[in-house]
This record gives C-alpha cells, sequence and structure tokens, in this order.
C-alpha cells in the first residue's frame, strides 16, 4: 500500500468532520432527496444546479478535496500516498459532479506513474489496474495512445497457475480488458485469438449471466462478472444474445432493501454491496432496462451517505472513494430520479479506548523450524510478544516455549500454520487453493487439516476446519487472493456467519496486498488488517530482515492470547512495514484512528527503527567440529562459536545433551 503518515489536521478524517461540520447527516440525505441526481454531465453542474443538489455535491467534492495528496494523486482515508484506484475513482466522482479535478497535468503524470507495480513487479498482469489508467486519462481528456502496443499483446486467455487455481481458470475480468481496452483505445479485435471468443461464450450461463468459470459446470453468475462479460459482448456486437434471460437474472439480483447481491438467493455471501448495485444497474441500463424495484433501490443508495460526504460500500460502513463513485454512477445510472431521505445515525464520534490498554506485537508465520533458540533470541530483542510458528513441529514449539521460560523471555509461541494443498470449490468460481492460514493456541485441539484430502466445498470446510478451529480457540486468515469477485465472496460470508478473521497485508513475497488488491480497502473497520511473515526457509535467522522490518501491533492489557482475541474482535490491530522495501518509511493499516493515534503515542514501546532498545541481534550458532570423544573416553562432546552480539564471539565445549537445539 502507501506510506502512512497522520493526515494534517485541516484534511479532517471519518471522524472529524473538517469542512462538513455544519452539515448533518440528516441534512444531506434530505438535500439527495430533491436533488436530480447523475442526470448527465451538465445537469449535475453545481453552477447551475438548485441549492439543495449544490449543497450535496458540495459535500461529495469536499470529501474529494480530502483525499488529495502532495503527490498529485488521490489516497484511501487512512494513508497518506496517493494510489491508482481511488484516483481512478475521484476522477469519476468529478467527471460525474460536472467538474475538472485541481491540477489536470498533474493528475495525469500520477496516472501514468504509479501502477502498484510500482512498489514491485508481480508474477502476472493485474489488467485491471491499465483499464483505470487508461481510462482515467480519458476522462481527463488526456492523450492514452501509450497504451496501444501493451493492450494489443493482451490477445488470447491466459493460463492462471494451477497451485492457485486447480483448472488453470484465470480471472474473468483480467481477462476481458483485452476487449475494454481496444474498446477505450479504438483498437480493432480482429487481432484476437481465435479462442478468445470462445473463451468468452463459454462463460455464459443460459440465464445469460457470466462467471468465472466455464457453464458447463451448472453453476450461476456473478454480477460483476456479468457486467464484464456484457460489456466485452457490446464490443462485440452482441449484446442482444440472451437479453431477456438476462435482465430476469439481474432483477432477481435485487433484494427487498434495494440493493443487489451477486447473484439470486445467494448461499455463501448473499449481501448487498454498492458495487454489486451499480454492477447490475449498469447492466440493465446497457440492454435497456431497469431495476424490478427503482424506488427501493433510490432509497438503498441514499442509505450509503456518510456524514463525511462520501459513501460506503454498506449502511454504516466508512466512507471510502471507490464505494463514493460506485454510488454516483448508480445513481447517474437510474437517470436522476428523486430518492426519499432514510433516517440514519451520523457517524460516531470518536471514542476513548480503554486507558489499561498497552501496545504488543506479533509476528504471524514466522518461522517454526530450525534452532528455536535463536527464534527466542529475535522475539527478546525485537521484543515480539507473540511468536506464531508456521507449519512447527508440536516438539519444536514445545522447545522453543521451553527456552523462553527458561530465560524469563516473554514471548508465547503459537501454532500459525499454512496448509499447503486443502483445496476448497466455490461454484462458479473455481477451486483454489491458499484458503486455509490457520493461528490457535499451542498444543490446542484444533482439529485435523484438510491438506491433502481431496477438494471440499466452503461448506464443507466450514464443517470440517473452520469449526473445530473455532471450538480449540483458533482463527482463520484471509492470505490472498487475485480474483476480487471471489474473495468478496469469503470475506463476506465470513462477515455474516464468522470465518476469516483478519486480511494480510504486508508479505514477504508482496510488499502490500492491499496495494495489489486495493478492493481490500473498502473491508477497512470491518476486518482487521495483519501482516503476514509466511516465512521461508529453514533458520529464524535467514529470515531475519522481513521479522524486522513488518509485524502487527495490537492493543490488549496483557500479551497473551485471549488479549490477542479481544484485539482482533475489536479491530485494536495495526499492520507495520519499516524497511528497505517499504523506502525505510513508515506503512500503516488499521481500522479506526484511535486505534494508530494510541499506537502512534506508544511508539517507544514497538518502533524498531531508530531504537537502540528495539533492535535486531546478530546471532549465529555454527558448528566447527564433529562431535568426537575425548581421550578419557567420556561422553561425546562438540565445539561450537557463540556469536550472540556484534563483536562478541564465545568458544563453547560442552557434552552432548547440552548442545543447542538448531
Amino acid at each position: 500500500m502507501t506510506p502512512y503518515q497522520s493526515p494534517r489536521q485541516d484534511r479532517g478524517n471519518e471522524f472529524d468532520q473538517g469542512e462538513l461540520s455544519g452539515l448533518s447527516r440528516r441534512a444531506l440525505l434530505k438535500s439527495m432527496a430533491v436533488a436530480p441526481l447523475c442526470a448527465g454531465l451538465s445537469t449535475f453542474s453545481m453552477a447551475q444546479g438548485s441549492g439543495a443538489r449544490e449543497l450535496w455535491g458540495s459535500a461529495v467534492e469536499a470529501y474529494l478535496k480530502r483525499l488529495s495528496r502532495p503527490d498529485h494523486g488521490y489516497a484511501w482515508e487512512d494513508q497518506a500516498t496517493s494510489h491508482l484506484t481511488p484516483t481512478f475513482a475521484v476522477i469519476g466522482c468529478y467527471r460525474l459532479l460536472g467538474k475538472e479535478p485541481p491540477a489536470k497535468g498533474k493528475l495525469a503524470e500520477f496516472v501514468v506513474s504509479h501502477h502498484p507495480f510500482h512498489l514491485k513487479t508481480l508474477e502476472r498482469d493485474l489488467k485491471v489496474y491499465e483499464y483505470q489508467q487508461i481510462q482515467s486519462l480519458l476522462w481527463l481528456g488526456e492523450d492514452a495512445s501509450s497504451f496501444r502496443e501493451q493492450v494489443k499483446t493482451w490477445n488470447r486467455p491466459s493460463i492462471y497457475p494451477k497451485q492457485y487455481e486447480k483448472h488453470g481458470y484465470p480471472v474473468f475480468r483480467f481477462e476481458l480488458m483485452a476487449f475494454l481496452g481496444r474498446k477505450l483505445l479504438d483498437l480493432p479485435l480482429s487481432d484476437l485469438s481465435p479462442e478468445f471468443v470462445p473463451y468468452l461464450l463459454e462463460r455464459r450461463r443460459g440465464n445469460g449471466s457470466f462467471n468465472n468459470t466455464p457453464a458447463a459446470d451448472s453453476s450461476d453468475g456473478h454480477v460483476m462478472n456479468t457486467w464484464w462479460g456484457l460489456q466485452a459482448l457490446d464490443s462485440l456486437g452482441r449484446v442482444e444474445e440472451r437479453k431477456q434471460e438476462t435482465v430476469a437474472w439481474l432483477q432477481a439480483c435485487q433484494t427487498s432493501s434495494g440493493g443487489f447481491t451477486h447473484q439470486p438467493n445467494a448461499e455463501v455471501g448473499g449481501v448487498e454491496d454498492v458495487a454489486y448495485t451499480r454492477a447490475a444497474l449498469c447492466a440493465l441500463k446497457l440492454l435497456g432496462a431497469s431495476p424490478a424495484n427503482r424506488e427501493r433501490c433510490l432509497q438503498y443508495l441514499a442509505s450509503l451517505a456518510n456524514a463525511d460526504g462520501g459513501f460506503g460500500n454498506r449502511p454504516g460502513w466508512l466512507s471510502n472513494p471507490m464505494a463514493t463513485y460506485d454510488a454516483l454512477d448508480a445513481f447517474d445510472t437510474l437517470g436522476a430520479l428523486e430518492a426519499p431521505p432514510v433516517s440514519r445515525q451520523a457517524r460516531r464520534p470518536r471514542s476513548a479506548l480503554p486507558a489499561d490498554l498497552q501496545v504488543f506485537t506479533i509476528q504471524v508465520e514466522a518461522h517454526g523450524e530450525g534452532s528455536p533458540t535463536e527464534a527466542v533470541a529475535l522475539a527478546q530483542r525485537l521484543k515480539i510478544h507473540l511468536w506464531g510458528a508456521k507449519n512447527s513441529s508440536p516438539a519444536w514449539l514445545a522447545r522453543a516455549q521451553e527456552i523462553a521460560d527458561q530465560g524469563q523471555v516473554p514471548v508465547t509461541f503459537f501454532v500459525a500454520n499454512e496448509e499447503y494443498n486443502t483445496w476448497v470449490d466455490v461454484p462458479g468460481m473455481g477451486t483454489y487453493s491458499h484458503t486455509s492460514d490457520i493461528i490457535a493456541p499451542a498444543a490446542a485441539d484444533i482439529g485435523p487439516s484438510l491438506a491433502n484430502q481431496g477438494v471440499v466445498s466452503w461448506p464443507q470446510f466450514r464443517e470440517r476446519r473452520l469449526d473445530p478451529l473455532q471450538k480449540g480457540g483458533g482463527r482463520l486468515l484471509w492470505q490472498f487472493g487475485e480474483n476480487e469477485e471471489l474473495t468478496r465472496i469469503f470475506l463476506d460470508d465470513s462477515l455474516q456467519r464468522g470465518g476469516f478473521t483478519a486480511i494480510s497485508t504486508f508479505h514477504f513475497g508482496n510488499p502490500d496486498f492491499a496495494n495489489s488488491e486495493a478492493f481490500l480497502n473498502q473491508y477497512r473497520g470491518q476486518i482487521p488488517f495483519i501482516a503476514l511473515q509466511d516465512a521461508h526457509g529453514s533458520e529464524s535467522w535467514w529470515f531475519a530482515d522481513m521479522t524486522t522490518g513488518f509485524r502487527t501491533l495490537f492493543l490488549a492489557r496483557t500479551p497473551t492470547w485471549e488479549g490477542w482475541l479481544e484485539a482482533l474482535k475489536n479491530n485494536w490491530v495495526v499492520a507495520v512495514r519499516h524497511d528497505a522495501v517499504s523506502r525505510f518509511e513508515t506503512w500503516m493499516h488499521s481500522g479506526s484512528r484511535e486505534v494508530v493515534d494510541f499506537v502512534q503515542q506508544q511508539a517507544s514501546a514497538w518502533r524498531w527503527w531508530d531504537n537502540p532498545a528495539i533492535q535486531r541481534p546478530l546471532v549465529s550458532l555454527v558448528a566447527l567440529t564433529p562431535p568426537m570423544r575425548s581421550r578419557s573416553r567420556g561422553p561425546r562432546k562438540a565445539s561450537y562459536f557463540v556469536c550472540d552480539a556484534p563483536g562478541r564471539t564465545r568458544p563453547r565445549v560442552c557434552p552432548r545433551h547440552q548442545w543447542p537445539s538448531w
């Protein structure tokens, strides 16, 4: 993601209303009720609009301005450095408001130079970001022709790595950027490989919907994939095919609240969301249709408005720029109908955290093999209070805890496993690994892993893995998933029924998953963000740069497992990174300003840079001679050096039963 610094006081934030202090939520919603919303660019102009519309539009514009940053882009609310996705969203909002964003030239330069891969180029192209760059430039009236050659290379469906998706099904939205990118850049479709159109058509269901898997598996569609698929069909001049069936399916995605979910009668993750609602409305408009209950839809969209001028994904959620764009575009798609006001409470004021909380450090999926002595030494010097040992044996955990207890080192070792070769099938999406990263107390009965046990459905996974894990005091963590439509289903089901209790951000192989999977930021305030070590290599000292450079902080009264669970429940959690990857800037992710402020006030207790009290040790245990018998035929002995501090090396010779456990 982006470096975190405290926003300037005059920017305001989700708790301090700043420029909007005189605008109540009721007044905001009332103004929306009488304003013709999104009737087109000219009628949305504040200069020509009514007083009510001016009040409403000014509130949104003030929210957008608070997202601007000195780097000439726009950021997520809690970040100090801009990102492409919120910048794309803000540009889209200004377009819908009939306004030009400030400093268009500098803004265009930011768009071109700040693909998320500017932090690190990852294994696979995430083509939705090039789409955001191209569309942003065109909205700004800028030249996007520099992307033409790159888009031309998107000429055949890709194969997704089968270690992540068992069949090799690629992410549907990424593949369809070949169609959408060509349309935006006025490129012909004639250079597409012969298999591309069949790839698209094979993923259309009989009811007209689209999804990630071929329709032959008899699964239903997804509303967002249906919107992507219809746009591709439109570029082919075939959008009229199965029109009636598609309209009926889209209309059936609307719930009694007025919003839309990802598919009719969804069994997993069946929640209304502004992203689903906008996708359904845009798809219906493309087909010349409307939602079955237009008035309720308008009421639902109005309920997403917050007193800070922005919109959340769902009623009561924090505002974010992408949800704000989706809401404005949804209103615009509905043709500027009036929406009745919805009475809801304004954003809660800043609340004081309990006075007896302290800041502690947890490392998730740190080393669980190699020398337990060195792991304890790292924990002691880096002030790691809870050490999650990745895929460790019970004996290693027990030995590490014994060494810590004997040395009076205040660290607790716990289970933090990545259960490789666990496969979960989600109809319409595919069969995915990286679905079972677990944490639990050492020696707890958490049931058997499903690794190498074949493919299970998500309901089966919940019953066979999640239930015993939770009964044993354990929790499930979300590591990564580039398929936004799939990830939303998992996370939304978890919010409804329990499941994934934290989202990974900082990681050894990815500077920040919230950078490359920007949609995760929309769950801020709902699911805690953590750093996930995902340790590799056989020794903790080999991985110590990562163990030092990023970690998770949590607020608790004591650094115990129970304290950690309470922090997860209350979202008293902050992921922090400060290392060469972050360019030695401090990056943070948290669910609230309150927790970040508390953590920053207690920085001396956890900051590992510019702080002599918390520094990585230089620890190495190196065997110099093989075990040998003394001349007196006594016990076998070995000699080795212990280098436990810079410049201090101590030779040792000891009997076999005293050899270090490396």
